[in-house]
Formats: structure tokens, sequence, C-alpha cells
């Protein structure tokens, strides 16, 4: 099915503004308190899931930097699809470890679920709306 719909460029950019701020917000947290991160992953229900990627204290660092230069990216329109894409793969271990052992009617398991969708359109989309750079991939 290949409909095309008719959106702003304003909404989108408002959406990828929005979206971007939580990514930009947790690669700062994830930067300057490893420690805390490192304790919410050992305290998940499924912290063992964290813990074949690596140590939480440098998980917490790395994902840090992911999170705070691919949600900078995401909010300049660099590269959108593939700076979507990098957080969109990000989320998964970090859903999948914190949110998933808190049940299925936990609030921050469906923020995330809604983060999904959110990077799903621009993934899906790549919309050119107020980008600076986009290279076009087709997926």
């Amino acid at each position: 099915m290949n409909n095309d719909i008719k959106v702003s460029g304003l909404s989108v950019l408002l959406l990828r503004i929005a979206l971007s701020g939580i990514f930009i917000s947790a690669g700062i947290t994830h930067l300057t308190h490893p420690d805390k991160i490192a304790g919410r992953i050992d305290n998940a229900a499924y912290s063992e899931f964290a813990y074949f990627f690596g140590d939480p204290f440098i998980l917490g660092i790395l994902t840090g930097y992911v999170l705070l230069i691919a949600g900078i990216m995401f909010l300049l329109g660099i590269l959108t699809r593939w700076s979507a894409l990098i957080l969109f793969i990000v989320l998964i271990p970090i859903s999948i470890t914190i949110q998933m052992g808190n049940g299925l009617i936990h609030g921050p398991f469906w923020k995330n679920i809604a983060l999904f969708g959110g990077l799903l359109f621009f993934i899906l989309n790549n919309p050119k709306a107020y980008n600076l750079y986009n290279k076009t991939i087709k997926f």
C-alpha cells in the first residue's frame, strides 16, 4: 500500500523535537550518573539480559554517548533515518532490561512503546522537512 498522506512539515519538526528530548536527557543522565544507571540495571527483573552485553557501568556510559549523539543528530535532522534507527536499536535492550520486568500495565513500558512508534515514523518515512542533512536510504 503506497498512499501518499500529506502532513505539515512543521508537525514533523515538532514531533522530532519532542521525541529527541527524552533521548538527549537520558544520554546526559547516563553520562553524569553511570553508577545510578548500573544500580538500576542490577535491580531490574531482567538484569541478566543486560549482563549479556557487558558490565552495567560501562554499558551506562556507552549508551549515554549513543543516546546523546544520536539524539542530537535526530533533533537537528542530521541523517534522521539513521539516527532514529540507532535510537530504536538501543532502546530495545533498555526496554527489555528495565521496563519489561514491571509488567505490561506499567506506564514507563508503554512510554517506550510510544517512543518506538515515533521512531518508526521517521525510520519508515524519512521525512525531509526541516532537516539539515538527510542522506536517502531505502528500506
